[in-house]
């Protein structure tokens, strides 16, 4: 089977959708050795990877033309005689070039919006995205065989659009390949509570410096907080003035990105990690800090429900006040209460997130849509 990816960007400033479907690739080209895996992206200066590990994937860096098309798409696919497609992200061209290559010669494919059907991001940029919708991208979404869903919470978003395609529930998965973290690693004595991800208005990070500010400095004397992540330089600028205006320069720090074993060790080095996001279709930073042994509190924005049934975090609505009492509440614990719902988390993490689990789903669909197979039961 010759299955063909396409997804805008492999940028290291790219979010976890370009993460997420790398991953992917990595493990079906190990788990489906006689699968050929192309993935089909655009060319950049900062790629965060320049091939995989097993022979039968292959990255395609493609050029784009000025209304930002891959350039001699057409040329690779039909090379490569694509079994099925599989597009990654919506409103991108790529995926619209891949959507009409698949009808005009009858090729399935699937696509993963990644979140942007959603009802939050679909009021951003709404005027631009209507008009989308009605020139290419409705259509392209009817006619997919198959749209993934990373989450029961995205599928209802999808059917609320109106759209009746089968949809197929899977979560990201997350390669296992670092140990749980210990606890054991304290910073000039100060605890530390870690956001990690994408430096945007839809995390939710202004909730957590009000939050933050409104616990007393004498309980939060022990604690900083870290704030890891890329994103546009003015906005950053707006946050750490507003960590001035509240007098909390001793107490939350902003980093750039790091990635790989050192990114780990922020995980580690972390008691709690905190996601205060208003929308997410998956949060694939919520795996990783669960596999790392790191409680996680986020919010009802983001399909985490789980951290409650495990007992491993907190789900909390969004806004300010619930922030600020679970952070006051979370901070009071002893170490060994957050250590044990670490633990807990990674066992959710190795029974349902486990990649080598998510992959063979994602053949399954694939052999499905292919060969018509019987349908998977995660297919609704």
């Amino acid at each position: 089977m010759v299955i063909t990816h396409v997804l805008s960007s492999i940028d290291n400033k790219g979010g976890g959708p370009s993460r997420s479907c790398t991953q992917l690739i990595e493990e079906l080209s190990r788990i489906r050795p006689d699968y050929s895996i192309q993935l089909l992206t655009k060319i950049t200066d900062d790629p965060f990877l320049n091939s995989f590990k097993n022979q039968n994937a292959e990255i395609y860096n493609l050029s784009y033309d000025k209304l930002g098309r891959l350039e001699d798409f057409k040329g690779v696919v039909n090379t490569i005689k694509s079994s099925i497609f599989h597009g990654h992200g919506i409103w991108q061209l790529p995926v619209h070039q891949m959507a009409s290559y698949s009808r005009m010669n009858k090729i399935p494919y699937l696509i993963s919006p990644r979140g942007m059907l959603e009802p939050w991001s679909l009021k951003q940029k709404r005027l631009k995205k209507n008009v989308a919708l009605k020139l290419y991208q409705r259509l392209d979404l009817e006619k997919a065989n198959c749209i993934h869903a990373t989450s029961e919470l995205e599928a209802k978003s999808i059917r609320k659009l109106g759209l009746n395609n089968p949809i197929a529930i899977i979560p990201n998965g997350i390669p296992l390949q670092y140990p749980i973290s210990e606890f054991d690693k304290v910073e000039n004595g100060r605890r530390e509570i870690l956001f990690l991800s994408r430096i945007h208005p839809k995390k939710g990070i202004e909730n957590l410096i009000q939050a933050w500010s409104m616990i007393p400095e004498s309980e939060r004397k022990e604690w900083k907080v870290n704030v890891v992540g890329n994103g546009q330089e003015n906005y950053i600028k707006s946050l750490k003035n507003l960590v001035k205006e509240n007098n909390l320069q001793s107490s939350i720090d902003f980093s750039p990105p790091i990635y790989g074993a050192k990114k780990q060790e922020l995980f580690n080095r972390a008691e709690i990690f905190v996601l205060p996001t208003y929308t997410e279709n998956f949060g694939i930073v919520v795996t990783e800090s669960l596999a790392s042994g790191t409680p996680v509190i986020t919010t009802k924005g983001a399909p985490w429900h789980d951290l409650e049934i495990y007992n491993c975090g907190w789900w909390i609505d969004i806004g300010v006040l619930p922030l600020f009492k679970v952070l006051r509440e979370s901070i009071k614990l002893p170490k060994e209460d957050l250590k044990s719902m670490g633990i807990n988390g990674r066992k959710l993490i190795e029974s349902k997130y486990d990649i080598s689990i998510t992959g063979n789903q994602m053949a399954r669909l694939y052999e499905w849509l292919e060969r018509d197979d019987p349908k998977p039961d995660f297919v609704v």
